[in-house]
């Protein structure tokens, strides 16, 4: 718990925005100082192509999965965040684009047909117009109609290919904006933000994660079948100690030849870390998961991570109340080993009692702590409403004093979520997560 302190997701947010205001504020001096196009057209152009640049290096930072940033604020948020400056990025390239044209035309008092293909000949303006596709074609996949429809592992090849309009839209505005040419401190300024950007991504995405599993080599110590469609898997390595996981983060795992590389999944942990294994528990939804009771004891794992903010790092009060939904316990079993009192309640949302994962080491941990444990079995329906403020409030008439931590399907967090909201919870005492990659 946390008390007369700034809290870490506000601190990590205050630092991200300053950040981008900061090089905004800067971008624009740059920018006015470094004189007007040939046209007003094509200042224009020239301004929304240099914030078209500031936008895709925020967008590296946002998926750099940086341990700070993402300890403080989560993946998913961060995620989401990505995705909508995503789309401003695309109206901004567009917009750029089309004045472009348009200024040339005006330029050269010509069609703006003839100007496009002529402009296509120059190979600057190939490349900027290559990026600009490659952004329009993700943008539109990623689309939630069109998002739906496809399966993940081609969403995902598809989406990489922004990487590759980076690159070009990096060699394109070197050899088209004069902005950061002019002085050599604006030259100075922009190469160190681009450097910052791509080496924060290549050091989050590539090098930690690399760098841990050569340094703790982690391995399939056991595999547990806890019912017929939920498997645990123990991993074991070394210095298990110094790896920096935290009860209710997750991890990407990978199990080399039981799977496609690609073929990773965000699995949460379902034990606090002890410093000498880690343990996840899932439940047989694709051939991802359903496979996991078939990995062999003693093979290689590979994992990223830890991640998530979904951790008692963001305790502000001495009670809790955790809500899970399905397999969604696991990051809440965790979390219980890290409950300091007796001063927990936890609300678990299953079907039947068959289907509640892990319950038996829940009641144990429960009981140990002399907490409570309300086993919300039965089908949602009129009659049956457990996630209703006037439900909540009957099984916790103390809720407002509590932090709240949920974690379940998405219609289920999405309706506890608004029924806090209705019972006024504050906001800084509701954490909740949505693991997963996209």
């Amino acid at each position: 718990m946390r008390t007369g302190t700034i809290p870490p997701v506000v601190a990590a947010r205050w630092a991200l925005w300053t950040f981008v205001i900061v090089n905004v504020a800067i971008v624009e001096v740059l920018f006015f100082t470094a004189g007007a196009g040939k046209n007003e057209v094509l200042t224009v152009a020239k301004f929304f192509g240099v914030h078209a640049a500031l936008i895709m290096m925020f967008q590296l930072l946002l998926v750099a999965r940086l341990p700070w940033l993402d300890r403080r604020i989560g993946m998913d948020r961060l995620t989401v965040w990505h995705r909508w400056v995503g789309f401003t990025l695309l109206w901004t390239v567009l917009t750029h684009a089309v004045l472009v044209v348009l200024g040339y035309a005006t330029l050269d008092n010509a069609s703006m047909t003839t100007t496009f293909f002529s402009l296509a000949g120059v190979p600057a303006s190939l490349l900027g117009m290559g990026a600009a596709a490659i952004i329009v074609v993700v943008a539109a996949v990623s689309g939630r109609n069109v998002r739906r429809r496809l399966r993940y592992e081609i969403w995902h090849g598809l989406h990489l290919l922004l990487y590759l309009a980076l690159g070009l839209a990096f060699v394109h505005q070197l050899q088209e904006t004069t902005t950061f040419s002019y002085s050599a401190p604006a030259k100075i300024y922009w190469w160190a933000l681009w450097l910052f950007a791509f080496g924060a991504l290549v050091t989050g995405r590539i090098v930690l994660p690399l760098w841990r599993n050569a340094y703790h080599r982690f391995r399939v110590a056991e595999v547990v079948r806890e019912s017929d469609d939920v498997v645990s898997v123990r991993v074991t390595g070394r210095h298990l100690d110094r790896l920096p996981a935290r009860a209710g983060q997750f991890c990407i795992w990978r199990f080399p030849g039981h799977n496609h590389w690609w073929l990773a999944n965000p699995f949460s942990l379902s034990a606090a870390p002890d410093g000498r294994t880690l343990r996840l528990t899932a439940k047989a939804v694709g051939s991802a998961s359903g496979g996991l009771r078939h990995v062999p004891v003693g093979s290689r794992a590979f994992i990223e991570g830890p991640y998530g903010a979904f951790t008692a790092l963001h305790r502000t009060r001495p009670g809790a109340l955790l809500i899970a939904g399905g397999v969604g316990i696991t990051p809440v079993r965790a979390l219980l080993e890290e409950e300091p009192g007796d001063d927990v309640v936890v609300l678990y949302r299953v079907r039947s009692e068959n289907d509640a994962v892990l319950v038996d080491e829940v009641r144990a941990l429960i009981a140990d702590r002399g907490g409570r444990l309300h086993l919300l079995t039965g089908r949602t329906g009129e009659t049956n409403p457990p996630f209703e403020p006037d439900s909540l409030l009957a099984l916790v008439p103390d809720i407002t004093e509590r932090d709240v931590y949920v974690c379940g399907p998405p219609a289920m967090t999405s309706t506890v979520l608004s029924a806090l909201r209705r019972l006024k919870v504050p906001h800084r005492q509701v954490h909740a997560e949505r693991f997963g990659l996209a």
